[in-house]
């Protein structure tokens, strides 16, 4: 994935995070505070971990496979939306992790 669609994959996760405010405050009056956006990637990451269960036989759930790349594709938006969120640019972030982490294996 080159530079472009990345900053289009922050660009259209912003956009729809965006939308989601639109409606929090159409339905409670206010916006998720950042603690319920951070509360909700928590639970869908737990999420995962049944996903995951379940693509390995040891738990049964119907449309096992499609959740489980709809729960991935949901934590990484989840992780955009967060860092966007703290004022930390996740394309630095994530540079600065592989680097890193690539200088110490």
């Amino acid at each position: 994935m080159d530079q472009n669609s990345f900053d289009d994959i922050v660009k259209r996760s912003l956009n729809i995070r965006e939308k989601y405010h639109e409606l929090e405050i159409q339905h409670h009056g206010s916006k998720w505070t950042l603690e319920e956006d951070t509360l909700a990637f928590l639970s869908d990451t737990g999420l995962i971990g049944r996903d995951i269960m379940s693509h390995q036989k040891r738990w049964i759930k119907k449309d096992s496979e499609a959740e489980l790349e709809h729960k991935l594709g949901e934590n990484i938006w989840w992780l955009i939306v967060i860092a966007n969120r703290t004022g930390i640019d996740i394309k630095v972030a994530l540079e600065k992790f592989l680097t890193k982490t690539e200088n110490l294996l």
